[in-house]
């Protein structure tokens, strides 16, 4: 159309009857949450950053703490710390000897051996799919929390279990419990933080003490090696307190199942390692 009644000549912007042709645009635009969606899973696909995530693996030795004190007091056993377990195995092993036969040699072998187990599984997940990626991490913990989330069904309804049982109700949870452990163990490998693997002490308060400079201010390895395990104790005193409470053990595994949940939220939002595309 090249005129009107008017004289004015249409733009190739308007439309018939002189509208604006923006306006026959779709009106309905696709959703942003698509974009949420796809941001999300690149940032999932980001390595996190090592600044400061050693205040994670602290956090992971009152985790310890708390799982160790409330598996010895209930089951005579620890879930984490293997050195002692390793003994309890051994004064087992001697006690086939000199009967009676000590539980402990079950109920610290099974933890003991599905500590291992897991280490095997926890070390090829991380190691298969980048160690530092935010979503291995997330996916680490998460399922560290599912398997003491499983372990605390367990006991909250299972049958009390007498002191020197040995049935299915004390050695899945001690199992559970254990199999996850040692996720925190490999997280501190991942990170390139290797003295802090929450399961281990002795060797720490040795690099502790022997340390040159223990008395310096500015140390920063002095102070982890020293949080480390004020923060085990103060794990485990809150894991005896809670397991002789009416809350009992099981107690004391919907707090440590609390306190990985918190952990797998500060993974998801734990700053990135720069990109190139930042650079």
């Amino acid at each position: 159309m090249s005129s009107t009644g008017y004289g004015t000549t249409a733009t190739p912007a308007q439309g018939r009857n002189g509208v604006a042709g923006d306006e026959e645009q779709p009106l309905l635009r696709k959703p942003a949450s698509g974009n949420y969606v796809g941001r999300a899973k690149k940032v999932l696909m980001h390595e996190v950053s090592r600044d400061w995530a050693d205040l994670v693996l602290l956090l992971c030795y009152v985790t310890t703490g708390l799982l160790d004190s409330s598996s010895t007091n209930a089951w005579g056993a620890f879930v984490s710390m293997q050195t002692g377990n390793t003994v309890y195995v051994g004064l087992g092993l001697a006690s086939l000897v000199y009967p009676p036969v000590s539980v402990r040699l079950y109920r610290s072998g099974i933890s003991l051996f599905f500590f291992c187990i897991g280490s095997f599984f926890f070390a090829r997940f991380h190691r298969y799919f980048s160690p530092k990626r935010r979503w291995v991490l997330v996916v680490s913990f998460f399922a560290q929390m599912l398997l003491i989330v499983a372990a605390a069904i367990i006991v909250t309804f299972a049958p009390p279990a007498a002191s020197d049982a040995v049935d299915w109700t004390v050695l899945v949870p001690l199992a559970l419990v254990a199999f996850q452990s040692c996720g925190q163990a490999v997280t501190s490998r991942a990170l390139k933080y290797n003295a802090l693997t929450s399961v281990v002490l002795t060797s720490i308060y040795c690099d502790l003490f022997s340390d040159k400079d223990l008395f310096v201010a500015d140390n920063v390895e002095r102070n982890r090696r020293a949080a480390a395990p004020l923060l085990l104790l103060v794990g485990a005193i809150s894991g005896g307190l809670i397991s002789h409470s009416p809350l009992g053990v099981a107690g004391a595994l919907w707090v440590a199942a609390a306190t990985k949940l918190f952990m797998v939220v500060a993974w998801f939002f734990w700053p990135s390692e720069p990109s190139e595309d930042d650079e």
